[in-house]
């Protein structure tokens, strides 16, 4: 894929669900569910509003987690028709083979890759590379952008960059990017790392944490020139309508894809 092609490509709007025990953990008031906790109706209601793709962190790590999944996996796939990720304690091919299975579009990898590195270039050979998502998490400690595991509590010795350029070369499909300094904050998207990043690689990137107003998906269309912009509050406390949010980005000329 040229560069041209590659920024002619409409962007993408992704919601993501925290899921923990088969259920959406971060509060959701959207008016006609049933309940707010089932992430297979969250996922019917986003893919009806208008979401490009959906991403479902598991957030557990019990023995009982692969199953709890692999149900869910196959519940959301029954109701919805865009394709959908799901990470989160998958640590070998096995945890891997039986969500793709299941009827998961991709998989995304954290701290598994990080530890074992190998383990992205097995699973892109195993199951090609558009289906290996790794999920970068990034804080910035003096003046470098480091990489770092649990939730960002955890700092690596391996700079951002670096590591998301080893990603690639192994066999990643695709880079979920959140910047921790960012996250929960509203406050915008890091864009200057998010183009740094961007730039450097060539892959899509998913931009992630920081999202607060339509104007910092604008912000970071325009600024980092990403492939998608992943979100999750916003979205589910109704804060930001995806519709609403796809007219103001063709507003500004910014090329989504129609509902």
């Amino acid at each position: 894929m040229t560069c041209e092609t590659h920024n002619m490509l409409a962007k993408r709007i992704i919601p993501c669900l925290d899921v923990k025990g088969g259920r959406t953990v971060k509060g959701v008031n959207f008016i006609d569910l049933r309940d707010a906790g089932d992430p297979v109706e969250l996922a019917w209601n986003y893919s009806r509003q208008g979401a490009d793709e959906l991403v479902f962190l598991d957030i557990t790590a019990t023995v009982e987690r692969r199953k709890t999944m692999v149900e869910l996996v196959k519940a959301v796939a029954r109701q919805i028709n865009i394709p959908f990720t799901i990470g989160g304690g998958i640590n070998e091919i096995a945890d891997a083979d039986a969500l793709l299975n299941a009827g998961a579009d991709k998989i995304s990898i954290n701290s598994a890759a990080v530890r074992n590195p190998a383990l992205i270039d097995e699973l892109a050979k195993a199951f090609g590379v558009q289906f290996v998502v790794i999920a970068v998490d990034t804080r910035a400690i003096a003046g470098k952008n480091i990489v770092h595991l649990n939730g960002g509590r955890i700092a690596t010795e391996k700079e951002t960059l670096d590591w998301i350029l080893e990603a690639e070369s192994r066999g990643a499909g695709e880079i979920l990017l959140t910047s921790m300094d960012h996250d929960g904050t509203k406050a915008g998207f890091d864009n200057t790392f998010l183009k740094l990043v961007n730039d450097a690689v060539n892959i899509p990137v998913i931009a992630s944490g920081g999202a607060g107003s339509v104007q910092h998906f604008v912000d970071v269309f325009e600024k980092s020139n990403v492939d998608a912009a992943l979100a999750a509050s916003v979205f589910h406390y109704g804060e930001i309508l995806i519709p609403d949010l796809k007219k103001i980005l063709r507003q500004n000329n910014i090329e989504v894809r129609e509902i």
